[in-house]
């Protein structure tokens, strides 16, 4: 959990996870001279962007002890600023 990573749920297909790199670089390049984020001392400002894109927190329904997940659906954790230690949190609602 940190504000320029993202948690997301999408299938597990060939390709598509670096469909959405590609995308996320094109769109929001990772060119330092373009954010005015940048201008405080940072050099981040298209993760920042970039995670607001791809959300920062998932909600999955659980029927019977399993996700409510489409054949396919997993849950993956993208990284747009370097390396860091990570934890996860876990919130569960209802009976």
């Amino acid at each position: 959990m940190h504000i320029t990573a993202s948690v997301f749920i999408n299938d597990a297909e060939s390709g598509l996870h670096q469909d959405f790199i590609d995308w996320l670089e094109k769109n929001i390049p990772s060119n330092p001279g373009i954010y005015k984020h940048n201008k405080t001392g940072e050099t981040n400002g298209d993760a920042h962007i970039k995670r607001q894109f791809m959300g920062r927190e998932v909600v999955i329904s659980i029927t019977g002890g399993k996700f409510d997940f489409g054949p396919w659906e997993e849950i993956y954790y993208g990284e747009f600023d370097g390396q860091r230690k990570k934890r996860v949190l876990v919130k569960i609602i209802g009976e």
